[in-house]
């Protein structure tokens, strides 16, 4: 891309911050993207991404970069894990990295998806769950790679020597019950869905990893994680076009002030669902859609991510797309080189009584590609995969643009 355009690119989204630039729209460093920034016990910034040549190829990893002037300028990226030279072609990659940083504790996690060289539905999405730690604010990370245990479904490969496929986009949050839970989107093994074009039409549930004793601060080889719900299915909604099918994705969860927790998803139906637990994350009510009120009208979304944090002040902030998949002229909620843009914002308050315990104002624009394409795969999506934090006064949202470019936007002024 002449450089003039690459510049006039990356400031399309009038970004705050920038985090990563790559070298050129073709490259090892092509592809960025979930996009989890996190502060440290030091006031520091870390920054963990998925990076590749372009998404799922054979060079896939998980990079950290670190900022010490509060977003600022940010070091040059360091490798957390990724294929080694010693592993065959198409193995060894290391995806979907999801940090957490404990209260009060020095250790910092980055947990990720492993591939061990065994192949099913898509190398990057099929793997063990692995992490890393660092016990000097994320300067340095450990060597070994300890392997927890991802509990078995219906949806998976019949051998349990194959590696269930799964992703988690969000960072955990810790729940009133003082676990540790992080949602994950299951997709079927090609031995139980094979006739599956891609991920959006395969089978898929939500399910939930509970770290039992992460804020105990417990010895790694210690570390206690269970999967929930019991039982060999997980949350489901109806493929819009054959019921027997489940098409329910990227978990986003937050607790309620009243000790329940809200899991919000993506769907096939062009609408956001939503699930309630009572019991700190063991087991889930069946989604419903969620609404702008109890009774007002759905709040669409392409199959797209739509994540919500809760804010300071007990209000949540949600993210989505404000369109069923035919914006932009797409043909559905599948069509993501369409739908993906613009990326708007609605603020929630929680509701006391039966039914949605949230009611959400309208929509509100933050940015947008105008339909510009970008990078190694010509994405026009904006904000796939973000991350958010309040910290010291100051409201942060960090996104990547396109999958290419890594940016930040301040918030304060939007919510206050």
């Amino acid at each position: 891309m002449e450089r003039d355009r690459y510049r006039r690119e990356l400031a399309r989204t009038d970004p705050d911050f920038v985090v990563y630039v790559p070298r050129s729209e073709e490259g090892r460093d092509a592809e960025n993207q979930h996009f989890l920034v996190v502060p440290t016990l030091t006031g520091d910034f870390l920054a963990f991404w998925t990076q590749a040549s372009w998404e799922a190829s054979a060079d896939q990893r998980v990079v950290v970069s670190r900022s010490a002037d509060r977003g600022e300028s940010w070091s040059n990226p360091r490798e957390i894990d990724g294929p080694s030279e010693e592993d065959p072609e198409g193995t060894g990659l290391a995806s979907w990295g999801f940090p957490f940083v404990p209260p009060e504790e020095e250790r910092i996690y980055c947990f990720y998806n492993k591939n061990v060289g065994t192949g099913d539905v898509r190398g990057a999405d099929t793997g063990r769950l692995h992490f890393r730690y660092s016990d000097d604010d994320g300067r340095t990370w450990s060597e070994e790679t300890p392997d927890l245990p991802l509990g078995g479904a219906a949806l998976d490969h019949p051998d349990p020597e194959v590696p269930p496929t799964w992703i988690t986009y969000q960072k955990p949050v810790v729940t009133p019950g003082g676990a540790v839970l992080a949602g994950f989107t299951r997709w079927a093994s090609n031995a139980y869905h094979p006739t599956s074009k891609n991920a959006f039409e395969r089978e898929s549930e939500i399910w939930f990893l509970r770290f039992e004793n992460l804020l105990a601060a417990p010895d790694p080889e210690e570390l206690r994680v269970t999967t929930w719900p019991e039982g060999r299915h997980g949350l489901r909604v109806p493929h819009p076009g054959d019921p027997e099918i489940s098409v329910a994705q990227e978990p986003a969860i937050q607790p309620l002030s009243d000790g329940r927790l809200i899991c919000l998803m993506r769907t096939l139906k062009g609408m956001i669902y939503y699930s309630l637990s009572v019991d700190d994350g063991k087991s889930w009510s069946k989604p419903r859609i969620l609404r702008y009120g109890r009774e007002g009208e759905p709040l669409l979304n392409p199959i797209a991510p739509c994540p919500i944090y809760r804010l300071e002040d007990g209000r949540f902030l949600l993210f989505f797309y404000n369109n069923d998949g035919r914006a932009n002229g797409g043909w559905g909620p599948g069509d993501y080189k369409r739908n993906r843009t613009p990326l708007y914002y609605s603020l929630g308050r929680e509701k006391e009584g039966a039914g949605q315990p949230l009611e959400f104002d309208f929509p509100r624009y933050l940015l947008g590609s105008d339909g510009v394409s970008v990078g190694p795969m010509g994405r026009t999506e904006v904000a796939t995969y973000p991350s958010f934090f309040e910290y010291e006064g100051e409201a942060y949202f960090w996104y990547p643009d396109r999958k290419h470019f890594l940016l930040g936007k301040r918030m304060t002024d939007l919510l206050y």
